[in-house]
């Protein structure tokens, strides 16, 4: 009677705690009041235990073992998609669940660094979406977009914006080129249409020129500066001989131009043609399109770079003339020091015997 007793007794606890812990996951699965989202990053090859720390850890789920056992009671414990995730905190388990298995709420996170040309882009966006390249071209010649910016170019560039974008899962080429028009449209100003008018240039010229000053800079203080240069050179009549405009048209990124390269037959070749070139060679950043807007009021009309990065300005041909000289030789030299062999290793020092002499 006593053994009976006990191990009915002992099926009721059983029974009370499997009951307890399903009530306990039920409560836990429909989610707390949603207060914002987060992103969730699920590295390739993650076990289930790893997600749910990572769920745990960004506030999704409350707790990654409860969340383990409520995805193991349906099965769902073994096969997830890895990627980042932008997930709400109040998101039921279900939904979570669903969105590690089915790849719901995937997004694709793709940096568009400063001074790409569209060619650049295009790869860029076509790795992080999984898309065709050729979607994305054919979306940064879209004639509609064209229209709405002005742009007189057979294509957008200059006009993709460069920042970090997290695009969802199943985005299109299109839909990507149309959320990066709409992030240059957020950035440019209203009261920056006033310094058009008081530089007499067209938003168009201004993100050539700007795109100039992206290609060429390397210090950001310098941006205003180099704006000034180009700017003082086509008031003066000059020509622009910008080597940036020069590697746009040969279509490829070269070292150092050679004098033949300076000879190609292209609108966008600044050595040949005087004038802004027909339009934005790179998408230039917030900072250099405020530099092209607001040029420093400078009287220089010539800069040279130096190996560390920093331009050197001056007003005349002859003190130009007279700084390439001196950079020449100091890429020279520098090209002569990397091309020494290293030094022999000294052979090691003898150790000392016991009685202090060298054995």
């Amino acid at each position: 009677m006593g053994s009976r007793l006990t191990m009915c007794l002992g099926r009721w606890l059983r029974s009370a705690r499997a009951l307890g812990l399903v009530l306990v996951l039920g409560v836990a699965a429909c989610g707390a009041p949603s207060v914002g989202t987060t992103r969730v990053v699920i590295p390739p090859g993650s076990s289930f235990r790893v997600a749910a720390d990572s769920l745990q850890r960004a506030g999704v789920v409350r707790s990654a073992r409860l969340f383990r056992i409520y995805a193991s009671l349906g099965g769902h414990d073994r096969h997830i998609r890895a990627g980042t995730y932008l997930m709400s905190r109040g998101m039921s388990w279900g939904a979570v669940v669903k969105a590690l298995t089915q790849g719901t709420g995937l997004i694709h996170t793709v940096t568009i660094p400063e001074g790409y040309a569209i060619a650049d882009i295009v790869q860029l966006l076509a790795r992080a979406l999984g898309v065709q390249p050729e979607s994305v071209e054919v979306a940064a010649r879209d004639s509609a977009m064209r229209r709405r910016l002005d742009v007189p170019t057979p294509t957008l560039e200059g006009y993709l914006f460069p920042d970090t974008y997290s695009f969802p899962d199943g985005t299109t080429g299109r839909a990507a080129v149309e959320t990066m028009v709409r992030r240059f449209e957020q950035i440019w100003q209203p009261q920056w249409n006033d310094r058009l008018r008081t530089l007499a240039m067209t938003r168009h010229q201004v993100i050539t020129l700007a795109s100039i000053v992206e290609t060429e800079a390397r210090l950001a203080p310098e941006r205003p500066v180099i704006a000034a240069v180009y700017l003082n050179r086509l008031r003066a009549g000059m020509r622009l001989q910008a080597d940036p405009t020069v590697q746009y048209a040969l279509g490829k990124h070269v070292g150092r131009l050679m004098y033949k390269d300076l000879l190609i037959e292209s609108p966008y070749n600044t050595y040949k043609y005087k004038g802004l070139p027909p339009g934005p060679i790179a998408s230039p950043g917030r900072a250099s399109i405020v530099a092209a807007l607001n040029p420093a009021a400078v009287p220089y009309r010539y800069f040279v770079a130096h190996l560390d990065g920093h331009h050197e300005f001056h007003v005349d041909f002859a003190s130009h003339s007279r700084a390439v000289a001196a950079v020449r030789r100091e890429r020279n030299a520098a090209a002569a020091a990397a091309a020494q062999p290293p030094p022999a290793p000294q052979p090691a020092a003898k150790k000392a015997t016991r009685s202090g002499r060298r054995s």
